[in-house]
């Protein structure tokens, strides 16, 4: 009888090691999977942010990132007030329409007096675009978590279709860069005077607007915005070249984002602002190394 009873226990000890280790495996398989795709999501994702954040930094229109990263969340709010769910391509397209017509607010509103910078003017139209957003919430069941859930994001949104859909729109935008980049360099570094100049203004904040719309249901307003302009400011001090700019910001931008996104898995917090502290750490990082480089030079 007790030889019966410990094989008895042998097996149910075996069969409890077998569950345990393929849970194991299952949880493995499933890390490996939300990496893998958020690692792909974000390699594709910082090329291009970088690239124009850049343009943004160098003609310091600083604030126009905001306004149609608030314009998208706005017209998805919208669409919510309308039985449109969040994240469907109906939602997409009522972001867009939003974000088109910041676009050519952005280009055709450039204040000739010296009086008013047109920054002032960005700023003006991202808190007219902020509060449209709070009034419309205030009046949607759960407003308050469609807030947030437009200022952090989700990472639950990252699916293969989409950094596949988002790889395709971002190579045929860097196609499209590429093909124009003595208009749009010409803009930045103004070294001469573009014609059309409100022609091609409206198409730089198109193609924000694009990414915008893109990126902001998954990384939220603040992350999209850190996107953008964090790695192109750290690229920034450190030179004045376009690709040596560019492979900087997104080689410091992409590592940061990777300390951010295992901060946000391992003790599940918010995905936005987890990538948001570690890019301005090494925002901060960079400020410190770039003061140090300076005493060194002039000691």
């Amino acid at each position: 009888m007790g030889r019966w009873a410990l094989k008895g226990s042998g097996k149910e000890r075996l069969t409890k090691k077998l569950l345990i280790d393929s849970e194991a495996n299952v949880m493995n398989t499933e890390m490996i999977r939300f990496f893998s795709v958020q690692i792909a999501l974000l390699g594709v994702v910082l090329i291009l942010h970088t690239y124009i954040g850049l343009h943004i930094i160098r003609r310091t229109l600083i604030f126009s990132d905001l306004v149609l990263d608030q314009l998208a969340a706005f017209g998805a709010l919208a669409a919510i007030g309308l039985g449109i769910e969040y994240g469907t391509l109906q939602s997409y397209v009522a972001s867009m329409t939003t974000v088109l017509f910041g676009a050519l607010l952005l280009a055709l509103i450039k204040p000739r007096s010296r009086a008013i910078p047109r920054e002032a003017i960005i700023g003006i139209m991202y808190a007219l675009a902020l509060v449209a957003s709070l009034l419309l919430a205030d009046k949607l069941r759960g407003g308050e978590a469609l807030v947030t859930k437009t200022l952090a994001g989700s990472m639950l949104w990252v699916t293969w279709p989409l950094v596949c859909v988002t790889a395709t729109v971002y190579i045929a935008l860097l196609l499209f860069h590429y093909t124009f980049r003595h208009k749009f360099i010409g803009l930045a570094e103004n070294t001469d005077r573009i014609r059309s100049e409100k022609l091609w203004d409206f198409l730089l904040f198109t193609t924000q607007g694009i990414i915008t719309v893109l990126i902001v249901p998954i990384a939220g307003v603040l992350l999209a915005y850190a996107f953008l302009m964090i790695p192109a400011a750290i690229a920034a001090m450190f030179t004045g070249k376009w690709v040596g700019a560019v492979v900087v910001g997104w080689s410091t931008g992409f590592v940061a984002c990777i300390f951010g996104l295992c901060l946000s898995y391992f003790f599940n917090l918010p995905y936005g602002p987890s990538l948001v502290l570690f890019l301005g750490l090494f925002f901060i990082c960079a400020v410190v190394l770039r003061i140090l480089l300076r005493q060194k030079i002039f000691a």
